[in-house]
Protein backbone atom coordinates (compact mmCIF):
# COMPACT_ATOMS: atom_id res chain seq x y z
CA UNK A 1 0.00 0.00 0.00
CA UNK A 2 1.67 3.49 -1.08
CA UNK A 3 1.30 6.65 1.53
CA UNK A 4 -1.17 8.05 -0.17
CA UNK A 5 -3.34 4.95 0.50
CA UNK A 6 -2.19 4.55 3.88
CA UNK A 7 -3.75 8.46 4.92
CA UNK A 8 -6.63 7.84 3.09
CA UNK A 9 -7.60 4.60 4.79
CA UNK A 10 -6.66 6.14 8.62
CA UNK A 11 -8.39 9.48 7.95
CA UNK A 12 -11.33 7.29 7.21
CA UNK A 13 -11.27 6.21 10.08
CA UNK A 14 -10.67 9.61 11.85
CA UNK A 15 -6.68 8.65 12.57
CA UNK A 16 -3.88 10.34 11.24
CA UNK A 17 -1.20 7.92 10.53
CA UNK A 18 1.38 10.79 11.32
CA UNK A 19 -0.06 10.44 14.97
CA UNK A 20 1.94 6.96 15.51
CA UNK A 21 4.59 7.50 12.72
CA UNK A 22 7.33 9.04 12.46
CA UNK A 23 7.46 12.29 10.28
CA UNK A 24 7.46 11.08 6.00
CA UNK A 25 7.30 6.74 7.37
CA UNK A 26 4.24 4.89 5.98
CA UNK A 27 1.51 4.04 8.50
CA UNK A 28 2.01 0.42 7.41
CA UNK A 29 5.49 0.31 7.56
CA UNK A 30 5.76 0.59 11.55
CA UNK A 31 2.20 -1.01 12.50
CA UNK A 32 1.29 -3.38 9.95
CA UNK A 33 2.82 -5.86 11.97
CA UNK A 34 1.29 -5.37 15.31
CA UNK A 35 -2.46 -5.04 13.33
CA UNK A 36 -2.02 -8.10 12.03
CA UNK A 37 -0.84 -9.68 15.24
CA UNK A 38 -4.19 -7.82 16.63
CA UNK A 39 -6.51 -9.69 13.84
CA UNK A 40 -4.63 -13.40 14.76
CA UNK A 41 -5.34 -12.76 18.66
CA UNK A 42 -8.95 -11.68 17.50
CA UNK A 43 -9.31 -15.25 15.61
CA UNK A 44 -7.93 -16.80 18.51
CA UNK A 45 -9.93 -15.56 21.13
CA UNK A 46 -12.92 -15.33 18.71
CA UNK A 47 -12.80 -17.64 15.99
CA UNK A 48 -14.27 -18.51 13.58
CA UNK A 49 -15.01 -15.20 13.24
CA UNK A 50 -16.05 -13.09 9.58
CA UNK A 51 -13.83 -10.52 8.48
CA UNK A 52 -16.62 -7.96 8.88
CA UNK A 53 -16.71 -8.38 12.76
CA UNK A 54 -13.05 -8.40 12.65
CA UNK A 55 -13.09 -4.95 11.04
CA UNK A 56 -15.57 -3.72 13.63
CA UNK A 57 -14.00 -5.01 16.46
CA UNK A 58 -10.91 -3.48 15.68
CA UNK A 59 -12.19 -0.22 14.27
CA UNK A 60 -10.25 -0.85 10.88
CA UNK A 61 -11.29 -1.10 7.48
CA UNK A 62 -12.63 -4.25 5.38
CA UNK A 63 -9.82 -3.75 3.21
CA UNK A 64 -7.17 -3.24 5.61
CA UNK A 65 -8.42 -6.86 7.35
CA UNK A 66 -8.51 -8.33 3.80
CA UNK A 67 -4.74 -7.56 3.25
CA UNK A 68 -3.68 -9.44 6.88
CA UNK A 69 -6.48 -12.55 6.59
CA UNK A 70 -5.11 -13.27 3.33
CA UNK A 71 -1.36 -13.08 4.70
CA UNK A 72 -2.21 -14.75 7.53
CA UNK A 73 -4.22 -17.83 4.92
CA UNK A 74 -0.49 -17.58 2.81
CA UNK A 75 1.34 -18.32 5.56
CA UNK A 76 -0.74 -21.16 6.55
CA UNK A 77 -1.43 -19.43 9.96
CA UNK A 78 -5.07 -18.76 9.67
CA UNK A 79 -8.15 -20.98 7.41
CA UNK A 80 -11.47 -20.47 6.71
CA UNK A 81 -15.20 -22.24 7.09
CA UNK A 82 -18.66 -21.58 5.67
CA UNK A 83 -20.75 -19.85 7.75
CA UNK A 84 -23.31 -21.73 9.41
CA UNK A 85 -26.31 -21.78 7.05
CA UNK A 86 -28.54 -19.88 9.85
CA UNK A 87 -25.94 -16.47 9.93
CA UNK A 88 -26.35 -16.57 5.95
CA UNK A 89 -28.16 -13.50 4.30
CA UNK A 90 -29.17 -13.93 0.65
CA UNK A 91 -28.82 -16.66 -1.85
CA UNK A 92 -24.62 -15.74 -2.55
CA UNK A 93 -21.85 -17.63 -1.82
CA UNK A 94 -21.75 -18.67 2.00
CA UNK A 95 -20.52 -16.14 4.08
CA UNK A 96 -16.10 -17.16 4.87
CA UNK A 97 -14.98 -17.60 8.67
CA UNK A 98 -11.89 -17.50 9.90
CA UNK A 99 -9.94 -19.50 12.63
CA UNK A 100 -6.41 -19.96 13.40
CA UNK A 101 -4.04 -22.76 12.38
CA UNK A 102 -1.83 -24.80 14.83
CA UNK A 103 0.78 -22.96 13.00
CA UNK A 104 -0.91 -19.57 14.19
CA UNK A 105 -1.58 -20.52 17.36
CA UNK A 106 2.27 -20.87 17.67
CA UNK A 107 2.79 -17.19 17.45
CA UNK A 108 1.45 -16.92 21.15
CA UNK A 109 4.00 -19.50 22.24
CA UNK A 110 3.00 -22.89 24.09
CA UNK A 111 4.31 -24.13 27.29
CA UNK A 112 5.34 -27.42 26.26
CA UNK A 113 9.16 -27.05 27.03
CA UNK A 114 7.55 -26.50 30.47
CA UNK A 115 5.15 -29.01 30.56
CA UNK A 116 7.89 -31.59 29.23
CA UNK A 117 10.35 -30.70 31.69
CA UNK A 118 7.62 -30.95 35.01
CA UNK A 119 7.00 -34.49 33.55
CA UNK A 120 10.47 -35.58 33.27
CA UNK A 121 11.10 -34.54 36.51
CA UNK A 122 8.11 -36.44 37.91
CA UNK A 123 9.70 -39.23 36.26
CA UNK A 124 13.10 -38.81 37.64
CA UNK A 125 11.39 -38.44 41.26
CA UNK A 126 9.24 -41.90 40.70
CA UNK A 127 11.20 -43.93 38.63
CA UNK A 128 15.05 -42.52 39.38
CA UNK A 129 18.01 -41.85 36.88
CA UNK A 130 17.52 -45.33 34.75
CA UNK A 131 13.90 -44.20 33.78
CA UNK A 132 14.75 -41.45 32.85
CA UNK A 133 17.88 -42.89 30.59
CA UNK A 134 15.21 -45.42 29.13
CA UNK A 135 12.61 -41.88 28.33
CA UNK A 136 15.53 -40.86 26.73
CA UNK A 137 16.97 -43.97 24.53
CA UNK A 138 12.57 -44.55 23.46
CA UNK A 139 12.25 -40.74 22.01
CA UNK A 140 15.41 -40.66 20.13
CA UNK A 141 14.75 -44.40 18.78
CA UNK A 142 11.72 -42.93 17.55
CA UNK A 143 13.29 -40.08 15.90
CA UNK A 144 16.03 -41.85 13.73
CA UNK A 145 14.29 -45.47 13.26
CA UNK A 146 12.24 -44.61 10.46
CA UNK A 147 15.38 -43.54 8.49
CA UNK A 148 17.57 -46.41 9.83
CA UNK A 149 17.58 -48.48 6.79
CA UNK A 150 18.59 -45.36 4.43
CA UNK A 151 21.26 -44.17 6.54
CA UNK A 152 23.00 -48.00 7.03
CA UNK A 153 22.49 -48.37 3.37
CA UNK A 154 24.74 -45.93 2.50
CA UNK A 155 28.11 -47.30 1.21
CA UNK A 156 30.46 -45.14 3.15
CA UNK A 157 31.08 -43.20 6.61
CA UNK A 158 30.37 -39.83 4.71
CA UNK A 159 27.44 -40.94 2.68
CA UNK A 160 26.14 -42.23 5.97
CA UNK A 161 26.84 -38.64 7.75
CA UNK A 162 25.54 -36.80 5.23
CA UNK A 163 21.84 -39.38 5.38
CA UNK A 164 21.52 -38.62 8.91
CA UNK A 165 21.97 -35.08 8.66
CA UNK A 166 18.83 -35.52 6.31
CA UNK A 167 16.88 -37.60 8.15
CA UNK A 168 17.58 -34.89 11.09
CA UNK A 169 16.73 -32.25 9.00
CA UNK A 170 13.65 -33.40 8.49
CA UNK A 171 12.48 -33.45 11.95
CA UNK A 172 13.24 -30.05 12.49
CA UNK A 173 17.09 -30.32 13.47
CA UNK A 174 18.40 -28.28 11.01
CA UNK A 175 21.58 -30.64 10.19
CA UNK A 176 24.41 -30.83 8.12
CA UNK A 177 27.92 -32.16 7.70
CA UNK A 178 31.15 -30.55 6.65
CA UNK A 179 34.68 -32.48 6.24
CA UNK A 180 37.44 -32.09 8.41
CA UNK A 181 41.18 -33.57 8.53
CA UNK A 182 39.99 -36.29 11.03
CA UNK A 183 36.52 -37.24 9.80
CA UNK A 184 33.20 -36.15 9.45
CA UNK A 185 31.79 -32.93 11.54
CA UNK A 186 27.80 -33.36 11.90
CA UNK A 187 26.33 -30.12 12.93
CA UNK A 188 22.52 -29.61 14.06
CA UNK A 189 21.80 -25.93 13.58
CA UNK A 190 18.49 -26.18 16.29
CA UNK A 191 17.43 -28.24 18.80
CA UNK A 192 13.69 -28.21 19.37
CA UNK A 193 14.44 -29.94 23.00
CA UNK A 194 17.64 -27.63 23.94
CA UNK A 195 15.63 -25.91 26.76
CA UNK A 196 14.64 -29.65 28.47
CA UNK A 197 18.39 -30.80 27.73
CA UNK A 198 19.82 -28.03 29.68
CA UNK A 199 18.11 -30.02 32.91
CA UNK A 200 18.32 -33.22 30.86
CA UNK A 201 21.59 -34.47 29.39
CA UNK A 202 20.14 -37.86 29.17
CA UNK A 203 18.79 -36.63 26.30
CA UNK A 204 21.82 -35.31 24.16
CA UNK A 205 23.53 -38.40 25.37
CA UNK A 206 21.18 -41.07 23.62
CA UNK A 207 21.47 -38.92 21.13
CA UNK A 208 25.44 -39.19 20.75
CA UNK A 209 24.44 -42.89 21.31
CA UNK A 210 22.37 -43.39 18.56
CA UNK A 211 24.41 -41.55 16.06
CA UNK A 212 27.43 -43.98 16.95
CA UNK A 213 24.90 -46.72 16.18
CA UNK A 214 23.76 -45.82 13.48
CA UNK A 215 26.57 -44.88 11.48
CA UNK A 216 28.87 -47.99 12.75
CA UNK A 217 31.40 -45.80 14.58
CA UNK A 218 32.59 -43.95 17.79
CA UNK A 219 31.64 -40.50 18.11
CA UNK A 220 32.30 -37.44 20.17
CA UNK A 221 29.52 -34.40 20.77
CA UNK A 222 31.79 -31.54 21.23
CA UNK A 223 29.23 -28.95 21.80
CA UNK A 224 25.54 -28.86 22.22
CA UNK A 225 23.13 -26.08 21.90
CA UNK A 226 21.79 -27.21 25.62
CA UNK A 227 25.35 -26.15 26.99
CA UNK A 228 25.04 -22.94 25.03
CA UNK A 229 26.47 -23.35 22.19
CA UNK A 230 25.88 -22.17 19.03
CA UNK A 231 25.20 -25.89 17.52
CA UNK A 232 25.39 -29.32 18.44
CA UNK A 233 28.48 -30.29 16.85
CA UNK A 234 29.73 -34.55 16.44
CA UNK A 235 32.81 -35.38 15.65
CA UNK A 236 32.70 -38.33 13.07
CA UNK A 237 36.06 -40.13 13.08
CA UNK A 238 37.08 -41.28 10.09
CA UNK A 239 39.07 -44.99 9.23
CA UNK A 240 42.34 -45.93 7.42
CA UNK A 241 42.28 -48.16 4.64
CA UNK A 242 43.12 -50.93 7.78
CA UNK A 243 39.88 -49.79 9.52
CA UNK A 244 41.48 -48.30 12.42
CA UNK A 245 39.61 -45.11 13.62
CA UNK A 246 41.47 -41.97 12.93
CA UNK A 247 42.51 -40.56 16.13
CA UNK A 248 40.05 -37.41 17.64
CA UNK A 249 40.60 -33.56 17.33
CA UNK A 250 41.98 -33.32 20.81
CA UNK A 251 43.85 -36.47 20.78
CA UNK A 252 41.00 -38.32 23.42
CA UNK A 253 40.01 -41.62 23.18
CA UNK A 254 36.56 -41.33 20.95
CA UNK A 255 33.44 -40.93 23.44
Amino acid sequence: MKLREAVSESTEHGRDPRDHAGAGVPAQVTHDGRTRDEVARLLLEQGPISAGAVAHTLGISPTAVRRHLDALLADGEADTRDAPARARRGRGRPAKLFLLTDVGRARFGHAYDDLAVSAIRFLAEHGGEEAVRRFAEHRVAKLVGPYRDTVAGQPDLEGRAEALAGALSREGYAASTAEVGVGEQLCQHHCPVAHVAAEFPQLCEAETEAFAELLGTHVQRLATIARGDAACTTHVPAEDPQGRQAPTPNGGEPA
